[in-house]
């Protein structure tokens, strides 16, 4: 236990000052600058707390203890010192607090004595008239949970993934709530995972474009294949997915299937309803990390093809065009003695040969397809 109080001490502040604010955190942000709670509320019996709404998390976890419930904190990219004391408040772990701090994290589940620290990727699909090898497809963010017995702590990164639409749907559904911090933790991965789904459903159109531009008839301005950049680009947009959503599984199935403390066990079935839905987009982007390699082996098939045709009409071209270089290199030598030289029809006369030579080889190369 010793050692636990040693690495909370880390994580407090060296002195409280009593210009610290109500809240009981310091602030390095301007004073126009918004704080970075979101928001802050106390739950009871599934039902927000009338009157706790503008509390500061320390105000929460005072009425809290005082009368039950738990609280849920939302920030939005805190700083080293406004979560500095709201870790010391909730006794985080100081691995956890520098990658909520931080972010940049990939998704995991860690146990911190009595706290579970959760980090989800989100993903937010990025609408585009045109697809460029410069298109940003997806815009990634992190959500960093700490799940307490008596609270919840959001931390999250990015400009994309609002949990306040999520907080109200919640708070519509007071049955569900009451379960705890669990039941937020769970709506939170649904909500991510169900971002998931939206994301890969909006990629599959932008894949299928560009699989259909690519293996298209021929004569319609696509079979020298389209840009590769644009393929290469929308690979590397599926491989960002694809770090958002494949480490994701290992922690979704401990939270379905390992029995934990801190998880209500009438919660932790709806986390298998949330692993069988990530194992399903973890299955599309495989599948189209797959495609796109095929669709880019292909494009760069139907390159080379095309160039070779061309270098077959160009030789083909020269071959034809030898013929009438050479008789008249032959007839350009100065040589008095040349057959045919001094002959009324000798010049229609290699003229009608050179034509019907270069004739038919024009033929015999349109026969075999080389023109």
């Amino acid at each position: 236990m010793s050692m636990i109080r040693d690495l909370r001490a880390a994580v407090r502040p060296a002195a409280r000052k009593d210009s610290t604010p109500s809240g009981g955190y310091d602030t390095t942000r301007d004073p126009a600058t918004p704080s970075a709670v979101v928001d802050c509320a106390v739950y009871r019996d599934g039902r927000r707390v009338t009157g706790s709404e503008g509390l500061s998390p320390q105000e929460a976890m005072l009425q809290v203890r005082g009368q039950g419930g738990f609280a849920w904190i939302g920030l939005h990219e805190p700083t080293e010192a406004e979560f500095a004391g709201i870790a010391a408040e909730f006794g985080l772990h100081p691995l956890a607090v520098e990658d909520a701090v931080h972010a940049h994290q990939r998704p995991k589940l860690e146990r911190y004595d009595d706290t579970l620290f959760t980090v989800f990727k989100t993903i937010h699909y990025v609408e585009h008239a045109e697809l460029t090898a410069s298109s940003e497809i997806v815009a990634t963010g992190e959500v960093m949970c700490f799940t307490g017995r008596d609270f919840f702590l959001t931390v999250r990164h990015g400009g994309q993934g609002s949990l306040r639409a999520l907080r109200h749907r919640l708070q519509d559904d007071p049955e569900l709530l009451a379960k705890g911090p669990s039941s937020v933790l769970h709506a939170i991965a649904d909500h991510v995972v169900d971002g998931y789904l939206a994301v890969a459903d909006a990629m599959q159109d932008d894949i299928d474009e560009v699989e259909t531009e690519v293996f298209s008839a021929p004569g319609k301005g696509t079979s020298r294949g389209v840009d590769a950049g644009r393929i290469y680009q929308l690979k590397r947009e599926v491989l960002e997915f694809k770090r958002a959503v494949a480490p994701l599984a290992r922690p979704m199935q401990l939270l379905s299937e390992r029995p934990m403390r801190l998880v209500d066990p009438a919660i932790q079935k709806y986390f298998r309803d949330v692993a069988d839905h990530l194992a399903r987009v973890q299955e599309q982007v495989t599948g189209f990390d797959e495609l796109l390699n095929s669709i880019l082996q292909a494009n760069l098939a139907q390159a080379s093809v095309a160039q070779n045709e061309d270098m077959r009409k160009i030789t083909s071209w020269a071959a034809i065009i030898a013929v009438p270089t050479m008789v008249c290199g032959v007839y350009g030598m100065n040589f008095d003695h040349m057959p045919e030289l001094r002959w009324r029809y000798g010049y229609p006369t290699v003229a009608l040969v050179t034509v019907a030579i270069c004739f038919a080889i024009h033929r015999t190369l349109k026969r075999n397809g080389w023109l």
